[in-house]
């Protein structure tokens, strides 16, 4: 089966349409973050996600760490689906489906060693997805995505393999590389950012070759 494709850090509906018109199953939103690239604001977020076609996947990038903020910071957005960049500390995914039963929930892991696997499929029982990223928000300012690196590949198809619900693969993925880390990790879908962006904007050819290169079989 070939994989989802999700395009992140969407700037503008232009930017949305053209990623969804050669191909992508889904666009990422990105809010407010302590780093990284591509954070627009919440009013534009709303915007774009309205302009989109189902089935197509809206993916609010919240850097919020409590049921409640989330919950806040969706109702201000209305994407159809959560991606939640850190780790939840306050409150429950339980919480936050209560609250908006309509509206998917994807936690982000960064894959930085063996205890990734572990808090991977843990988490994989109270999400409707797995995104595997290469962030470390162990780091005085967190890095919460948007790396432009990639990580352990190894390690990621291990939490494929464990998880108990589909997986994303993000970080670093390029054209040049999509392929192989597919066939590496064999996730449910890849997710890109800098890799298809040329000083800052969104690239079509770089567009088109990733998406062409994910689909090839």
């Amino acid at each position: 089966m070939n994989p989802r494709i999700k395009i992140c850090c969407i700037q503008s509906i232009a930017e949305a349409r053209m990623a969804i018109s050669h191909g992508a199953s889904a666009v990422g939103l990105v809010a407010r973050m302590p780093s990284g690239p591509g954070p627009v604001s919440d009013g534009l977020i709303r915007q774009i996600a309205a302009s989109v076609p189902p089935p197509v996947a809206t993916f609010l990038l919240t850097s919020e760490t409590s049921a409640r903020g989330i919950i806040e910071h969706h109702r201000r957005t209305m994407t159809n689906t959560i991606q939640i960049v850190d780790e939840l500390r306050e409150g429950s995914y339980d919480d936050i489906r209560r609250a908006l039963p309509s509206v998917r929930i994807v936690q982000v892991i960064h894959v930085i060693d063996e205890g990734s696997v572990d808090e991977a499929v843990r988490i994989s029982f109270l999400a409707d997805a797995l995104l595997l990223d290469s962030g470390n928000p162990r780091l005085s300012v967190k890095e919460l995505g948007g790396t432009g690196r990639t990580h352990n590949w190894n390690l990621s198809r291990k939490i494929r393999e464990q998880s108990h619900c589909p997986v994303f693969l993000a970080g670093g993925l390029k054209p040049e590389n999509v392929r192989e880390a597919i066939e590496t990790v064999e996730p449910f879908g890849v997710d890109v950012c800098s890799g298809i962006r040329t000083n800052g904007a969104l690239d079509e050819h770089k567009l088109e070759l990733f998406i062409k290169e994910a689909l090839r079989n």
